[in-house]
């Protein structure tokens, strides 16, 4: 979505795990300490984080990163991949997304208002998963005669469009899951190793 721009860092995450032990096969360090994954708001980042001291933070929280009194997050510790999520973060995930589109729909809202075509035969609304050329076409036409005002909006104009927040959070998940996919709409480019 903002290409030709460096990313913006990550801010605001949303915890997808806490294991109060770390990692349990982590060879690194005797002393095992409290560890969270979580995924940015901003460019769903994934990463692992270390809570302040005597933090528990639950599944679903918001957290600030950063420093001051507001942050319970003592530092990132790292970015990491899919494949680095602990089972539990990969079921907690697409939920977070959701809420997380959910809780920012002008921004989402404004992919089916601006997105425009990839190729000459490919459109960017085709990206999402169960939108092929016949809804691309409806929300092409529906958005000629002015532009949507949010998801409710979206669905009663459009027909066959329902819970857009799990079309996109579906593409966002996609996006994480292949580090090779060739169209990024919503997330930035992985770590190269």
């Amino acid at each position: 979505m903002g290409e030709g721009r460096p990313p913006k860092k990550e801010e605001v995450a949303r915890i997808v795990d806490f294991l109060p032990y770390g990692r349990s096969p982590d060879p690194r360090s005797y002393q095992k300490q409290p560890m969270t994954q979580a995924v940015g708001e901003t460019n769903f980042v994934l990463m692992e984080m270390t809570p302040k001291e005597g933090v528990v933070p639950n599944i679903g929280d918001k957290v600030y990163i950063g420093t001051g009194e507001r942050s319970v997050i003592d530092h990132v510790n790292r970015r990491i991949d899919y494949a680095d999520l602990t089972n539990s973060s990969k079921v907690e995930l697409p939920f977070a997304i959701q809420k997380i589109v959910l809780e920012n729909e002008a921004r989402f809202i404004r992919f089916f208002n601006q997105a425009g075509p990839l190729t000459t035969r490919m459109h960017a609304l085709e990206l999402l998963p169960g939108i092929g050329k016949k809804l691309m076409w409806s929300i092409l036409n529906e958005r000629k005669k002015g532009p949507f005002k949010d998801f409710k909006d979206l669905t009663e104009r459009v027909k066959g469009i329902h819970n857009p927040e799990k079309l996109i959070a579906k593409r966002v998940e996609d996006e994480l899951m292949d580090d090779r996919i060739k169209y990024r709409v919503f997330t930035t480019e992985p770590r190269r190793k």
